[in-house]
């Protein structure tokens, strides 16, 4: 039965003079973004040193990656994103480093241009967008900054509410809503087949909507057994002509280097003759060298695969060990809840109506998470429940203390009331 410590449950002591030490220690382990720990970044190493000769430097179709060129991306890279995202070569754009970058430009151009004809957001009264929560904070602070109002969308077990989503659309106002469909940040959950399905054949009452697919962990699974595997949304659309509402990201961030891996964006061919003409302008290309080493680093998709295993020898200790001491420690108080995810980078927690106060807690005690709310849009988490636990960049030993500090905040935190 679930039960609520009180400030006279032995616990509770417990938890105050952890945290009154702790304190006096002078820590300081910072765990507020998923960053990748030097062991991962050490592993994806060998990849600079890939190209030596001129002869390394020239791609398939026979140009030298240090010139001039390739406003799409060279071939190749863009066959083995093709791969990664489920589309044909010919719809794919390789990016820069990031995929978040992707996505602000293509909300800029949006705004400025319009989408496939429609009339350019800046000159409407109101732009809508559906954001399912707990979410991605950066993906809120894009909409921020050009003034687009954030819907709530909950999220559930299999993905976003569709029922709460096929009723939103109905407002022309909607332009778009964000996706994260394989080990969601930061709830970990896997869009399911229906939810993917409906998503395809939405039919919203704005032409310019999109769906803004971002499949940052597409292949990260942290186990061999039992993969989640996520349905095809773009064969889906297709199959209805429907292609035009996707927009769809992807980057090796997570896989080579968040400072110097590659990112891709696919879509419609319709949506990409576009996109073409707008980034000719602002550009010749991006880094082709950085395109054709991760190409002849991993090869194919097994290659990204086998290397995300290598990560994931890394990774699932970690994981299995903060759930291991949220058990240990939370089991059976009420309100506490937490993901037990098969693969991402996060661990979603929720403290009912305690979140900030928590986190305020483990900053005293200098343990930095994820400010309390920024899985909600405009930071406000309405019930100042969830918080977002990164467990990937300390090691194992910081981890542990980390998480026991957590622990004893949220004891105290909900004996305290």
């Amino acid at each position: 039965m679930p039960m609520k410590p009180t400030k006279q449950t032995p616990i509770y002591q417990d938890a105050l003079a952890y945290l009154e030490a702790a304190r006096s220690k002078g820590l300081s382990f910072n765990m507020a973004r998923g960053k990748p720990s030097p062991e991962q970044l050490d592993l994806a190493a060998p990849l600079l040193e890939t190209l030596h000769a001129s002869s390394d430097f020239i791609d398939a179709q026979g140009q030298d990656v240090r010139n001039y060129g390739s406003l799409t991306g060279i071939p190749e890279a863009r066959a083995l994103f093709a791969g990664l995202l489920g589309v044909g070569q010919d719809n794919v754009i390789i990016y820069g480093n990031s995929s978040l970058h992707a996505m602000y430009e293509q909300i800029s151009r949006s705004m400025t241009h319009g989408v496939l004809g429609e009339k350019p957001w800046s000159q409407l009264a109101e732009v809508k967008w559906l954001c399912p929560v707990p979410g991605y904070d950066r993906h809120f602070a894009i909409l921020e900054y050009f003034g687009i109002k954030m819907i709530n969308v909950p999220l559930l077990e299999d993905g976003p509410d569709m029922d709460f989503v096929e009723k939103a659309i109905e407002d022309p106002t909607v332009k778009g809503i964000w996706c994260v469909p394989h080990y969601s940040n930061p709830t970990g959950i896997t869009y399911s087949d229906a939810v993917v399905k409906r998503l395809a054949a939405l039919s919203p009452k704005a032409k310019d909507f999109r769906i803004y697919w971002d499949n940052a962990y597409a292949i990260h699974h942290l186990y061999k057994e039992g993969r989640g595997e996520l349905l095809n949304i773009y064969d889906e659309a297709k199959k209805l002509g429907n292609e035009d509402i996707l927009y769809l990201f992807v980057s090796t961030s997570k896989i080579s280097f968040p400072g110097a891996g590659v990112a891709a964006f696919a879509c419609s061919t319709a949506n990409l003759e576009q996109v073409k003409r707008q980034m000719g302008i602002s550009t010749i290309g991006y880094d082709k060298i950085n395109q054709l080493r991760h190409v002849k680093y991993f090869g194919s998709l097994d290659g990204l695969q086998a290397h995300i295993d290598r990560l994931a020898d890394i990774l699932r200790p970690k994981f299995e060990l903060v759930d291991r001491i949220l058990t240990e420690n939370l089991s059976g108080i009420d309100g506490v809840r937490w993901t037990k995810p098969r693969g991402g980078y996060f661990i979603s927690l929720e403290v009912e109506g305690k979140a900030k106060e928590v986190v305020s807690k483990c900053k005293q005690c200098g343990v930095i998470l994820t400010p309390a709310g920024a899985t909600y849009p405009y930071g406000k988490d309405p019930n100042n429940s969830n918080i977002r636990i990164a467990p990937t960049y300390p090691s194992l030993q910081e981890l542990e203390l980390a998480c026991r500090i957590l622990c004893a905040a949220i004891i105290v935190e909900m004996a305290e009331g």
